[in-house]
């Protein structure tokens, strides 16, 4: 089954619009556990619980609100706090365009595939080759899941990428740490071998060769469990605390 999209809209930029449809681009393999009951196997149940009636709540009467004072609330319904967002809820407003590669990696959040809406496969092509020929990403912003978040869409190979930012305010300064500092430079003899080390290590990167091991290491034990073998955990390895620097790297070389 084809993977549905999870936005459709338009990206605009001067008097142009795109039409587009957004696709989540990652999907979590992360082993998950449930809370069970350790008496009966019983899977725990978390209810909604009001506190002034202590009874459990339906769904039908949860609703959204937001506290004005103490004590006060205005409840909103999702068409109303979608109407905040006014014209702009289908439509990625695009504010600059920017190199590309002076993005830092940093400032990366989630990232999304985009593909053509109907009949958006002529303005769709033609953002992609203007991105592509310029080395430029476009900057805008996006309402989603009633929240507005700054994207960049760039080029990815033949189709676009679409990553949410997060803001230079949720950056912690690496100033705010107490990170070491260099208080005494390497020698010529260290750094020729610690490059050698570096080069001798060199490949082209490929997403594929790296792998979630300990995700498979978790699903081992639980079939290991499940088939009644004890299970003990491995004595840690001990870390190297030679001060030998040199015959480290010499030996990592070597190696």
């Amino acid at each position: 089954m084809a993977p549905r999209s999870i936005w459709n809209g338009a990206i605009a930029f001067g008097l142009v619009q795109v039409p587009i449809k957004v696709y989540s681009a990652t999907e979590s393999k992360t082993v998950h556990f449930h809370e069970v009951h350790a008496k009966d196997d019983s899977r725990i149940e978390h209810r909604r619980i009001c506190p002034h009636e202590d009874k459990e709540v339906p769904y039908d009467e949860i609703v959204k609100g937001f506290e004005v004072k103490q004590g006060e609330w205005v409840e909103l319904t999702d068409d109303e706090i979608a109407a905040a967002a006014g014209p702009r809820s289908k439509l990625i407003d695009v504010d600059h365009f920017v190199p590309a590669g002076e993005i830092d990696p940093d400032f990366y959040e989630r990232g999304y595939y985009v593909g053509a809406g109907d009949k958006g496969d002529e303005a769709y092509a033609l953002l992609h080759a203007a991105l592509e020929k310029t080395g430029r990403a476009a900057v805008g912003k996006w309402v989603f899941h009633d929240r507005e978040r700054t994207v960049v869409i760039r080029v990815h190979d033949s189709a676009l990428a679409l990553h949410t930012l997060r803001f230079a305010a949720d950056l912690v300064d690496p100033e705010d740490f107490d990170l070491p500092r260099v208080r005494k430079k390497p020698t010529d003899r260290e750094i020729k071998m610690a490059t050698s080390l570096v080069e001798g290590l060199h490949v082209r990167f490929k997403p594929e060769d790296y792998e979630d091991e300990y995700r498979d290491a978790v699903l081992e034990v639980v079939k290991a469990k499940a088939e009644g073998r004890n299970i003990e955990a491995p004595e840690p390895e001990e870390a190297d605390d030679s001060s030998d620097l040199l015959a480290a790297l010499e030996a990592s070389v070597k190696g």
